[in-house]
């Protein structure tokens, strides 16, 4: 069976009531104030957050995604029509990728038809943007001129500077399932670093939500090392379980050198969120390429070869899938993911698909919380196999 054709876990549901609705520090002590659940291999087990360090080892690396979120969120309108602008990406000619939606008239929005081309949306301080071309999987390094399918996504030019538009009027992203708006403080991560130029993600990468400086510090004296990236996520309606589209990523020189030394000696290589997978894996070469290798890399002829991480930089098509699998990542500290997701197949190339199952079952069962305010998920290699891996390179 196809990728595609198994997307996703379809025989569950996930009850409303298991929505996180306030951030964690609104329901109890702090935002370390989650459960995690751990999952090695089929056995899975229960902690708090908080004991995240027990989990891990000396010589372990935690991949870290940088990426500010933004204030993505900005009202206008579109002749009569009352509408939430969702400013996901940037592209290289200085037009935004946006998503419109209307308004569900409890603070928060729903989707709505793209488009039309031409339209333009008057948003605050008189600013105007104008709907040029709907964006198709895969446009974003180099937009697609044809006409669209009512795409959710259009590509659209602004006459005044954005991120100045959105450190002014814009707020966070904000879906139905929340019970209000919240500050972005509340959405930025303790890794959160601005950039010069602006750009950041439209929706947080919130598997670092639950870090605080504290942890950190704990985990450091532990000898866990800290490996940073950047992955500028776009926004990835709930309601509409695409792949991801194209995102701009950056993995410094010293990010590779500190991950291909963990796995050299022995330490595992642990994403937080499935961006830090996303722009790790982008970053990764085989070290002997051949003319039968595809696109991605991926050598075509059935042998397995580790991978060897590069300094890189650029725009990142690549959707992790269980048929391409991870080449250096061994653990994903993530967070629960709707059911029809796309990024359960991430999950799956790094778990394995009766792991990810036995996972989300315990899950439902002992009532843990979903979304970007909600638990956490950590996979770590099944210990057995773990072993039979170091007793085959000497460790």
């Amino acid at each position: 069976m196809s990728a595609a054709a198994r997307t996703g876990l379809k025989g569950l549901r996930v009850p409303e009531e298991l929505s996180a609705r306030v951030p964690a520090e609104q329901r109890g002590s702090g935002r370390d104030d989650v459960r995690l659940l751990v999952s090695r291999g089929t056995e899975v087990s229960h902690h708090a957050f908080r004991e995240l360090p027990g989990m891990l080892r000396a010589g372990d690396v935690l991949v870290v995604n940088t990426s500010p979120t933004l204030a993505a969120a900005v009202t206008g309108r579109l002749g009569g029509e009352a509408v939430v602008v969702h400013f996901s990406t940037r592209g290289e000619d200085g037009r935004w990728a946006v998503e419109l939606r209307a308004p569900d008239g409890r603070g928060s929005t729903r989707m709505r038809a793209g488009g039309p081309a031409g339209a333009v949306v008057r948003l605050p301080g008189g600013a105007r943007l104008v709907l040029e071309a709907p964006l198709e999987p895969g446009g974003l390094p180099s937009p697609p001129g044809g006409v669209g399918r009512g795409s959710r996504l259009w590509w659209a030019r602004a006459d005044v500077g954005v991120p100045g538009l959105l450190a002014r009027y814009g707020r966070p992203v904000r879906y139905g399932y929340t019970e209000r708006d919240q500050p972005l403080e509340a959405y930025q991560t303790v890794f959160a670093l601005p950039s010069a130029d602006g750009a950041g993600s439209a929706e947080m990468p919130s598997a670092g939500r639950p870090f605080t400086a504290e942890l950190v510090a704990e985990l450091v004296s532990r000898g866990v090392q800290f490996a940073p990236l950047t992955l500028h996520t776009g926004v990835a309606s709930t309601e509409a379980h695409e792949p991801p589209y194209p995102e701009w990523f950056e993995v410094p020189t010293t990010t590779a050198w500190l991950v291909n030394a963990a796995r050299a000696g022995g330490g595992r290589v642990i994403a937080v969120g499935t961006t830090a997978v996303r722009a790790l894996e982008s970053a990764t070469v085989a070290p002997e390429r051949r003319p039968e290798a595809g696109r991605d890399g991926v050598v075509r002829d059935g042998v397995v070869r580790d991978g060897v991480v590069r300094a890189a930089s650029g725009w990142t098509d690549l959707v992790v899938t269980p048929e391409r699998g991870v080449r250096v990542v061994d653990g994903l500290l993530t967070g629960l993911h709707e059911p029809e997701a796309s990024h359960l197949l991430m999950l799956e190339a790094v778990a394995g698909r009766p792991a990810l199952e036995a996972a989300y079952a315990e899950a439902l069962r002992e009532r843990y919380l979903w979304h970007e305010f909600g638990d956490v998920h950590l996979i770590l290699p099944a210990e057995a196999s773990h072993c039979a891996h170091c007793a085959r390179n000497g460790w």
